[in-house]
């Protein structure tokens, strides 16, 4: 039996919801577009939508259970995503007691393909958006479903990550945001600081559930 709209909506609602929450992606665009530009958070956010495709796309073809099945593919991306979280806590805290805002813990400084590079690398190395989209369509989907299937709940839910992350990227960099960050940068900075630690200890003390 297939699912109603009501139902539909309600997932894509939650998908929404969860994808908005404080975490590593949402507080790189924010930090972004609020220090670097709309054009610097854009391609962050990018990069950010890129690494979401690609383990879309990997669970669908039950990707994300290979890894469960290998632990020790998913305990490498998992420490490598949490040691890159505790940099990203480290550089926050650092500028939290600068004098500029976000300075050297800018989250894509640089170019804006090493933005877009930034946004794919964690995305790639976090295990939340692993297991996410593996469980998403372990629920959602039989087993026995179609390619047509697949492919298409993976553009419903897709499109709420695009909502969610070009929306941070154009809501952060309007004028009236940026300047109450400016004024209050050390107390974001301090709470992205905690934030990607946080995420971070919660990554290494997670359990894997297979």
């Amino acid at each position: 039996m297939g699912m109603t709209g009501i139902e539909l909506a309600l997932i894509w609602l939650g998908w929404v919801v969860a994808g908005g929450s404080p975490g590593p992606a949402t507080l790189g665009i924010a930090g972004t577009a609020m220090t670097e530009g709309r054009g610097q958070a854009l391609a962050f956010a990018t990069g950010i939508l890129a690494g979401g495709a690609f383990w879309g796309i990997a669970a669908a073809f039950g990707m994300g259970a290979l890894m469960l099945t290998h632990v020790w593919i998913f305990t490498t991306v998992k420490y490598i995503g949490a040691a890159y979280l505790l940099y990203l806590a480290i550089k926050s805290f650092k500028s939290a007691v600068s004098k500029t805002p976000m300075g050297e813990g800018s989250i894509a400084k640089g170019s804006r393909s090493m933005a877009f590079k930034k946004g794919a690398l964690i995305h790639l190395t976090n295990p939340k958006a692993i297991l996410s989209w593996g469980a998403v369509f372990a629920i959602l989907l039989p087993a026995s479903a179609p390619t047509s299937q697949i492919i298409g709940m993976f553009a419903f839910l897709y499109s709420g990550g695009i909502f969610v992350f070009i929306g941070y990227a154009f809501l952060f960099s309007t004028p009236g945001v940026v300047h109450f960050y400016r004024r209050a940068h050390r107390w974001f900075d301090l709470a992205f600081g905690v934030l990607f630690g946080a995420a971070s200890l919660k990554i290494l003390t997670s359990k894997i559930e297979v």
